[in-house]
């Protein structure tokens, strides 16, 4: 009856993320006095989940998972829960597992809990703390089901290594027939994804036009950054959809958001609130934003990043 966990991997290689959850469960099996088992599909290296608490892999290989899909992806997970008797299924707070967590909760019966930022207060029962009114509140909620799926926020537990040498497993599912076919997948290369950045640098209508967004790229880069853009500027065109973040586009947990050129609507700083330090450069004073700002610099955009680029790259020129 161990704590049951998906890994998410991409290109055959875990995200950040999985470590993560990993993490997580291994705090909820140790409360539990049970072990934690992964769930790992069509990735490689599984052994390494076992430095941050899985004492079992159940390693999948299927070329019908090849690509994700929400039905399928969460048959799979289902099938492995109910082979091991799981009571406690942990997922992350990616957009992919937000969208299989209910339909995995409906087949298991289970009670779902997201955006969870901390370990169980009490496993009898079970009550997790998690972000409300879109991270402007916390709610203390108990789940009551004899199946519990709990969805941890990116960011928020932190990877814990535990040194564990995990069994590897081949498991073979009945993948269910979800319907859809997926046609083609266009995703960005070379850069860091949003999902995993610790460090996002954002960008609004303030840079006036695509010709600008070097100076956002550079930036990002000498920190390590992913880059994104506000809804106005994906709708204009000036930047893949894939960049867009906020309420109604990518949800962002970053260590580090950098804001330039974005007013702040509550639609954006509701999908970024989960950021633990978010830093605005906006020449309007007025800005929405400076209210939620841990930082702000009021001034032009095109004279305050290169300056800054100037002085992180003399930092880490000192400090190589």
């Amino acid at each position: 009856m161990s704590v049951l966990v998906y890994t998410e991997s991409e290109n055959n290689k875990f995200k950040k993320a999985a470590f993560e959850v990993v993490s997580y469960a291994k705090a909820i099996a140790d409360q539990m006095g049970t072990t934690v088992t992964a769930v790992a599909i069509n990735a490689d290296n599984s052994e390494s989940l076992g430095n941050y608490g899985a004492t079992k892999v159940l390693s999948i290989k299927d070329d019908s998972l090849a690509t994700f899909n929400a039905k399928k992806y969460a048959g799979a997970i289902e099938s492995a829960a109910k082979n091991e008797d799981a009571k406690v299924v942990v997922v992350s707070s990616s957009a992919d597992s937000k969208y299989l967590a209910p339909l995995l909760a409906v087949g298991l019966e289970a009670g779902y809990a997201s955006n969870v930022v901390e370990a169980p207060s009490s496993v009898s029962p079970f009550t997790v703390k998690r972000t409300a009114f879109t991270n402007k509140a916390f709610a203390n909620t108990e789940i009551t089901t004899d199946v519990k799926v709990v969805g941890l926020s990116n960011n928020s537990f932190g990877i814990v290594e535990h040194g564990i040498s995990p069994s590897i497993e081949d498991f073979s599912p009945s993948i269910p027939d979800s319907g859809v076919s997926v046609e083609s997948v266009d995703k960005a290369t070379d850069k860091v994804s949003i999902a995993d950045a610790e460090v996002v640098v954002s960008a609004g209508r303030g840079l006036k036009g695509p010709e600008n967004w070097g100076m956002v790229e550079e930036l990002a880069d000498v920190l390590g950054a992913a880059t994104a853009c506000s809804k106005p500027v994906s709708d204009l065109g000036w930047r893949p959809h894939g960049e867009h973040v906020g309420q109604t586009g990518k949800p962002v947990a970053s260590n580090l958001y950098i804001a330039i050129g974005i007013s702040g609507a509550i639609q954006h700083l509701a999908g970024i609130n989960a950021s633990k330090v978010k830093v605005v450069v906006n020449t309007d004073p007025e800005a929405p934003f400076f209210k939620a700002a841990d930082y702000g610099i009021v001034g032009d955009a095109f004279e305050v990043v290169p300056q800054l680029i100037e002085k992180l790259k003399a930092f880490k020129a000192q400090n190589a």
